[in-house]
């Protein structure tokens, strides 16, 4: 097992399968040193986990346990395209999108359950850019979706 995989052990989580794209789309690309991941909604074994907006019918604090779980997906796809986590530099961008009632602005912090993952799985290297956006709607009208950039050896 490798580090980044113990240390989710560590955390009580392991790697789900790569979730199915929903589209005419890959889970993740690869060029050169970058791996770029589809953006990953909050679903277990093909299951959407909530729908609704944050600030309404999801409270916050269940979309920033969504925003990990999408993480999670990423790390999956991630993992799919390289190999292995290990082979992770480091974590170089996040893109969240949080689908918000009107009003709601707490974006950054549903988004940090993503980020806070990150840096619990890789150290330092977890640490990166992000972008937290509230939409209208995301598909299949889940809360939150997380996209990832991460650099591999």
């Amino acid at each position: 097992m490798s580090a980044p995989e113990e240390a989710l052990a560590g955390l009580g989580l392991a790697l789900p399968p790569v979730a199915v794209p929903a589209g005419a789309y890959v889970p993740a690309v690869r060029t050169g040193s970058l791996v770029f991941t589809a953006g990953q909604i909050p679903v277990v074994d093909g299951q959407v986990q909530a729908t609704g907006k944050v600030g309404g019918a999801v409270t916050p604090e269940r979309a920033r346990e969504l925003a990990r779980l999408c993480a999670l997906n990423g790390l999956a796809a991630v993992r799919a395209e390289v190999g292995d986590l290990s082979r992770v530099r480091r974590v170089v961008k996040v893109v969240g999108f949080v689908a918000s009632e009107p009003g709601f602005d707490g974006q950054p912090g549903v988004v940090d359950g993503a980020s806070e993952l990150l840096g619990q799985v890789f150290g330092d290297a977890g640490r990166h850019a992000r972008s937290a956006v509230g939409v209208a709607v995301l598909p299949k009208d889940v809360p939150v979706e997380v996209e990832l950039v991460v650099e591999v050896e």
